[in-house]
């Protein structure tokens, strides 16, 4: 079994897993929905223009965080409640691992875009843009919650997931932030080594 195969495996696994039952139908189907758009852009741009195979894997786990979010609703995942009695915390924190995803992986794949088309060179600057797309990319983020809230009314509560926590989307954002300069100082070495031996094949 080959590493796309894998890949689809667990994708489609955990996705019927999602849809099973969740917690509110609604909620689930805005939740996954980016995964969902995501999956046939990446079949049929897998022989024009094929990622690393650290891209295509983080790309997997946002999608699996994505899926267990709208399975419980991003408020009640039941570990992070857990998690939320031992540390004495009133606040599921399940959506800020979601958050702090959102920076992680757009910001390796902005790197990857903007090395392989030529954008601009490895280095500093080429780590500073991953960074600010990713920053950008979770703004816009919360700006389509926003709006899916205006349209939809209470049914939008569990999407937006704010818990009363009045500086949620500041918050959210800071995680993002937090997630992409992380990506960037922890995994540049290793993204850099995969984009040569994909430049040398």
């Amino acid at each position: 079994m080959n590493k796309s195969t894998v890949w689809l495996v667990i994708f489609f696994a955990v996705l019927i897993w999602s849809g099973i039952n969740p917690k509110d139908q609604f909620t689930w189907f805005l939740e996954v929905a980016p995964a969902i758009i995501a999956l046939p852009i990446l079949i049929f741009t897998r022989k024009s223009f094929a990622l690393t195979s650290l891209a295509y894997g983080l790309i997997l786990v946002h999608c699996v965080i994505l899926m267990v979010g709208g399975h419980y609703t991003y408020a009640e995942v039941p570990l992070f409640d857990w998690i939320a009695d031992w540390t004495g915390s009133e606040r599921n924190n399940y959506d800020k691992v979601g958050h702090l995803a959102q920076g992680f992986i757009p910001a390796l794949l902005a790197r990857e875009l903007f090395i392989r088309l030529n954008v601009v060179k490895v280095g500093a600057w080429c780590n500073f843009l991953a960074v600010c797309f990713a920053l950008a990319f979770s703004a816009f983020y919360e700006l389509i919650e926003w709006w899916v809230a205006e349209l939809t009314g209470e049914d939008a509560e569990a999407f937006l997931g704010t818990q009363g926590y009045v500086w949620d989307t500041q918050s959210d954002m800071a995680m993002a932030l937090i997630g992409a300069i992380a990506s960037v100082l922890l995994l540049g070495r290793l993204h850099d080594k995969q984009l040569n031996a994909k430049l040398v094949s």
